[in-house]
């Protein structure tokens, strides 16, 4: 079981954690739960850092980050021995979780999992604080924000658990972002494949790693809320959204979606390089340094070339690393040859993300024809064999997200709802 910061905020919404454990383990159920700092707790404590030493070392900074989820774990242990059950906190250092030494960004290696057994098997839970982890060398180290997620099912493919619950501020996956559209409808059961994509594209619900170490771990990973009351439907009963392999879905559910999602994603910028010599090698003087900077690049078109042997290449960076593409690209102008940069950081990428699109041709076309009949125009297009992505103006990206659950026939009919 894994709390999230918002559910692990002070100490009456830690009474209500320790009340869901405590109703899973009377279950029956051997329990192991991973915990994320106070909300908030992180950000503060990085702040500390940055007025400590602008140029901090990452080491240190693990060691003072670190310190948010030992916090909550060991309220959460105290809480849970009030209520009467035996608990434990379990330090990253103390199973330990090893990592490699890439501080505030590490990667997890093996947990050694026997002491931790053989406490859960005595009836103890074992309360862990993740997004910490232990170096070779024998250092704090971190896994990057949002790395408890992480955590829990790196936990859990260690220890052979049955599921990991991820109780978080949302009750499960929605077809999109409710906010914007109500008739978003809550999914039983995702893919891993298409948790990895909602995921990449702007689904905040859960992060990228989690999902890609539990698809290779094979951990079913369910996804539902800490804020329910005393009285709910136990986990037990799936209240929230089962994340599952390909083949188990198959067995699960015969009559499945074409589309299962629909995210958007505000943290796109677009960079336009205007005639840039038509050559072979052009393009890889642009996106080598880009590369060699971590800029990651999404979408990428390269127009029909001109009579002069000359062309206009456009592609997407994170908005963040906008500034810097900018700076690397115009250092490099000579030696690509380009003519300007034309940025603009007000755009959008809309995504549909489904495994019916493998079997089912026209879903491309679906989307296009939906947007041009609301006069929406589309900047940039990107496909894998799961997903579509279109660039567009960011003041449409609600009026896309509504446009297309509709064109999808996604809307939750009232019955339903």
């Amino acid at each position: 079981m894994k709390f999230g910061g918002t559910s692990m905020a002070g100490s009456e919404r830690i009474r209500r954690v320790a009340n869901i454990v405590r109703r899973q383990q009377a279950a029956g159920h051997e329990v192991a739960v991973v915990v994320s700092a106070m909300a908030g707790e992180t950000d503060r404590l990085v702040n500390f850092c940055r007025e400590a030493n602008p140029l901090y070392d990452p080491a240190e900074y693990d060691v003072v980050v670190a310190s948010g989820e030992q916090v909550t774990s060991g309220l959460l242990a105290l809480t849970l021995q009030a209520l009467g059950c035996k608990a434990r906190s379990w330090l990253g250092w103390q199973l330990p979780i090893r990592t490699d030494d890439a501080h505030a960004k590490a990667r997890i290696g093996e947990i050694d999992s026997e002491a931790l057994l053989a406490s859960m098997a005595a009836g103890e839970i074992a309360v862990i604080p993740g997004f910490q982890g232990l170096s070779d060398d024998n250092r704090i180290t971190t896994l990057g924000r949002g790395g408890s997620d992480t955590s829990a099912v790196a936990v859990a493919a260690a220890i052979g658990a049955d599921r990991c619950d991820i109780y978080t501020d949302v009750d499960g996956v929605y077809t999109t972002d409710p906010r914007i559209v109500a008739k978003a409808r809550k999914l039983k059961y995702v893919t891993y494949e298409e948790m990895l994509e909602l995921a990449s594209v702007g689904s905040k619900v859960l992060q990228t790693r989690s999902v890609s170490l539990a698809m290779k771990e094979g951990v079913r990973v369910q996804v539902l809320s800490s804020f329910i009351d005393d009285d709910a439907t136990p986990a037990d009963e799936i209240p929230g959204t089962m994340i599952v392999s390909d083949e188990e879905l198959e067995g699960l559910d015969m009559e499945r979606q074409l589309i299962t999602g629909i995210a958007a994603d505000k943290n796109e910028a677009k960079v336009i390089l205007t005639r840039v010599p038509d050559r072979p090698g052009a393009v890889a003087t642009i996106f080598g340094p880009l590369a060699q900077a971590n800029i990651n690049v999404d979408m990428i078109i390269q127009n029909v070339g001109r009579d002069k042997g000359e062309t206009d290449v456009t592609f997407t960076v994170p908005s963040a690393d906008l500034l810097r593409a900018q700076t690397l690209l115009g250092a490099q102008k000579e030696a690509i040859g380009f003519n300007r940069i034309i940025t603009d950081g007000k755009v959008a990428k809309i995504s549909v993300v489904g495994v019916g699109m493998k079997s089912h041709a026209g879903v491309a076309a679906t989307m296009f024809r939906a947007l041009a009949d609301r006069g929406i125009n589309i900047q940039a297009i990107s496909t894998s064999e799961i997903k579509v992505s279109v660039l567009i103006d960011e003041d449409e990206t609600e009026l896309a997200v509504r446009v297309l659950h509709t064109a999808y026939e996604m809307d939750a009919t009232d019955q339903a709802a």
